[in-house]
């Protein structure tokens, strides 16, 4: 029987009123094969099922969620073109569909579906290539933002590029479609509006955002008439990063024209959007405008791309384009407060704002996401918030799906932060601090550059990232593919740095001195560098003291030449530079996967414990573990095998924030506390969902 881990070990400490209780690849609908997507989401009006758009399969999904907890399949209706909206009135569901034959002769449709029976009960022609469609409060007017997109392969997709858009207006009465003529508005392409998103206020206002001509329009509906319309303005942002660099620092400075995309009414006067950006501008946060005026009464700055920061999810590789890429707006109240909600779509979060006072939001938390967050609606009957995700890359182990956050449930997010603007991610190892009871430090890997350590306070809840140690060579910073650390007991450290093969960068023991500099790098013995793949030192740990110091390394996947399942753990004697090794036996792999070493501890002088894990992400994770050996007997000749025993099955603490399963789980360590800490890498951001979790399994090893 398994050591009880703690239930508040996946991130106790978490902030907020929106906990995440459930993630559902929109491959449930069809097959895991298939290349299917959630772009846009709606919430039929009894509250039971969430409608969204698949574009690639040119159909809208359903998930019953009357067990919001455990939403279920609930089929597709095919389409006639690539759906782009969706929302729902009474018993209808209301989708936009492009139907275009090319860029030039645009045409869509609106398709009304009973989304009971699933019948498609009337098909408006529009004339125009759709885009977003929103529904009045009032249940008067249906708005649809007729977009006509420009093609981005021709003059590097710069407007005008002709036909124009409009706004469509469908009276529910009669079911009979206007259009409002947008042209003449914009300073930007005033022949060519391009509107993006619509949202309709209580008075039957509708505030389209034109988002390439970088203006908004305010329409009355009743009439068709543009009541009033202005440019979005540019702004100069301070405190963000804008260089892809591998480095995430705030010091640079933008000006950027908004290009709003989302937009949602906060109240009949007040609107937010969210300033996306598009070829010529992204102003990496959100604002609220009062119609009125035209007048921007609040802008968030940089506090979308220091929030990413802070939460291990800023993207450096979009930093010279659109940071953090706020997608969408949409609000909601619940528990009497009306809050905010802000995808950002290259960090994958939604940031939730308390908006009593709309002219000065105020933060409360983020919601983290799959990849491509594009969808954001709000169902308060139900207590719930939804968000689709569109990214689908099923070779990356990341699908395209539905996430549902409820109001009071449990938030286990964060689990660990960086104060003081630190840029982090990719933590792929963890080593207690000798002396200090509540301090961790932790590595980058090669996502970043130069190497740094990191301390990491677990006094604090949630964990706090409260300083940074750039790791230097001859005076320069230097850059590793760092994938363990350990902390020596006389002072400074260990780094174990994975290498590209026999024929590219070594596999090395790097030795720090305390303040980061390299004192000395020992390579792999020449035999077993020469059989080391491209997954190689994973983990280090040291045993001992001055003359009897001995460091340990993981080899994260079999040697060429060694049996299957077999990986190799070393020992290095630090006096006579000489070597030893144990053969590991790993877990068989699942189908299609591979299984290996990420991390490994020293438990005593002959025990050791290792974190062993697939490859793999979400429902398709299976081998996420914590084991034991003691060195086996005849160890220093031949290659002995240990025997493990299985400490802990980390599988359920990655799967109880209802999240995407991550798959690198690289950091363990006893801490100075005596409890066990584990951390997972997330990449970077790139090609994952970028969410770190950190576990604190109390006393377990």
């Amino acid at each position: 029987m398994l050591p009880a881990v703690p239930a508040s070990a996946h991130g106790a400490g978490g902030s907020g009123p929106f906990g995440r209780i459930a993630t559902v690849p929109a491959y449930l609908n069809s097959d895991i094969t298939d290349d299917a997507a959630a772009e846009i989401a709606a919430v039929s009006a009894d509250g039971r099922t969430v409608i969204y758009t698949d574009s690639p399969g040119e159909r809208l999904g359903f998930f019953d969620i009357t067990d919001s907890s455990h939403p279920l399949p609930a089929g597709v209706l095919e389409l006639a073109g690539e759906p782009t909206s969706v929302a729902t009135f009474g018993r209808y569901a209301l989708a936009a569909v492009n139907t275009s034959e090319s860029f030039t002769n645009p045409s869509g449709q609106l398709v009304v579906v009973d989304v009971k029976t699933r019948a498609v009960v009337r098909t408006i022609e529009l004339g125009g290539q759709p885009d977003s469609v929103a529904v009045a409060p009032s249940g008067r007017y249906v708005a649809i933002a007729i977009e006509n997109e420009r093609d981005e392969d021709v003059d590097d997709g710069v407007i005008p590029q002709l036909p124009a858009g409009w706004l469509s207006v469908v009276d529910t009465r009669t079911w009979s479609v206007s259009k409002v003529d947008l042209t003449g508005l914009a300073e930007v392409a005033p022949e060519d509006p391009e509107p993006e998103y619509v949202s309709i206020n209580s008075h039957d206002e509708a505030v389209v955002s034109l988002q390439e001509n970088n203006h908004l329009a305010v329409v009355r509906l009743r009439d068709g008439k543009v009541v009033k319309h202005f440019s979005a303005g540019a702004v100069t942002v301070s405190g963000v990063d804008a260089q892809d660099d591998n480095q995430i620092l705030l010091d640079d400075t933008i000006t950027a024209k908004r290009e709003p995309d989302g937009v949602t009414w906060l109240d009949d006067n007040l609107f937010a959007t969210a300033n996306e950006g598009d070829y010529e501008g992204g102003s990496r946060g959100f604002s609220v405008f009062d119609k009125r005026t035209g007048r921007v009464v609040f802008d968030s700055g940089n506090a979308l791309d220091r929030l990413a920061v802070a939460h291990g999810l800023y993207p450096d590789s979009r930093s010279d384009a659109k940071g953090s890429e706020p997608e969408n707006v949409a609000v909601g109240t619940f528990g009497g407060t009306p809050y905010l909600f802000v995808n950002a779509e290259r960090a994958n979060f939604v940031a939730v704002y308390d908006i009593r006072k709309p002219w000065a939001p105020r933060f409360v938390q983020l919601m983290p996401t799959v990849n491509g967050p594009e969808g954001v609606v709000t169902a308060p009957s139900r207590g719930l918030v939804v968000v689709s995700s569109e990214a689908d890359m099923p070779d990356e182990g990341i699908r395209a799906s539905v996430q549902l956050y409820k109001f009071g449930a449990k938030s286990d997010f964060p689990s660990i932060v960086s104060t003081r603007d630190i840029g982090w991610g990719a933590l792929s190892a963890l080593s207690a601090v000798p002396g200090k009871r509540d301090r961790l430090m932790s590595v980058t890997d090669s996502a970043y550059t130069p190497t740094r350590l990191l301390t990491i306070d677990t006094g604090a809840r949630p964990a706090r990232i409260t300083g940074q140690l750039t790791v230097t060579k001859d005076g320069a910073p230097i850059g590793y593919d760092a994938e363990g650390l350990a902390a020596r007991p006389g002072g400074g450290y260990w780094l174990g740095v994975e290498g590209t093969g026999p024929t590219g960068k070594p596999n090395l023991l790097v030795r720090l001195r305390a303040d980061g500099s390299v004192a000395e790098e020992v390579p792999l013995p020449a035999d077993v560098a020469a059989k080391v793949t491209g997954n190689g030192i994973e983990g280090v740990a040291v045993t001992g003291y001055g003359s009897k110091e001995q460091v340990w390394v993981a080899i994260q996947r079999e040697l060429t030449g060694d049996p299957k399942g077999l990986v190799r753990i070393g020992r290095y004697s630090v006096a006579t530079k000489s070597w030893a090794w144990l053969a590991y036996p790993l877990d068989a792999a699942p189908a299609g996967a591979w299984v290996g070493l990420s991390e490994i501890v020293a438990v005593d002088h002959d025990t050791f414990a290792v974190i062993e894990r697939d490859n793999q992400r979400g429902p398709a994770a299976t081998v996420k573990k914590v084991y034991t050996f003691d060195v086996p007997a005849g160890f220093g000749t031949g290659l002995p095998v240990a025997q493990k025993h299985l400490a802990a099955d980390l599988l359920p603490l990655l799967r109880a924030g209802n999240g995407w399963t991550q798959d690198k789980v690289e950091g363990l360590t006893i801490g100075g506390d005596g409890r066990t800490y584990a951390v997972t890498d997330n990449d970077g951001v790139d090609d994952s969902t970028g969410e770190t979790v950190f576990m604190r399994l109390g006393s377990l090893l």
